[in-house]
């Protein structure tokens, strides 16, 4: 990949984190006002608020080990954001059909983060 791609690939994926950040925040806003809608609705919005707000961090990592471990976090808050997901549809707050796309776009952005740390942990 050549210099230009990589820096456009990389506006790419910060601007998806974030626009994944701002489809969470609106569906947040438009879940039941049960008890457990709200707390598995915080801990989604965490989560996945998370997954841009750390990608940025790792445009801006000042070392090697920085980035790497910054992308570990990555991983991991977008992985847990797939998991409560699948709780809010499992559990029928919100149905499977609403929340697919969503849940597919995290599962890229999981996919993409977790080969570029494996890539990372090989150099």
């Amino acid at each position: 990949m050549g210099s230009v791609d990589k820096v456009a690939f990389i506006d790419a994926l910060r601007n998806r984190t974030k626009q994944l950040s701002l489809r969470t925040i609106r569906l947040f806003q438009q879940l039941p006002k049960t008890e457990e809608a709200r707390i598995i609705g915080r801990q989604l919005l965490r989560a996945s608020t998370s997954v841009g707000a750390n990608y940025r961090a790792v445009c801006r990592a000042r070392s090697k080990a920085e980035y790497y471990a910054k992308l570990c976090i990555c991983v991991e808050e977008a992985d847990e954001t797939l998991f409560w997901l699948e709780l809010l549809m499992e559990s029928g707050i919100v149905s499977e059909e609403k929340l697919k796309p969503l849940h597919k776009e995290f599962e890229e952005v999981v996919s993409i983060l977790a080969t570029a740390r494996k890539s990372a942990s090989a150099h």
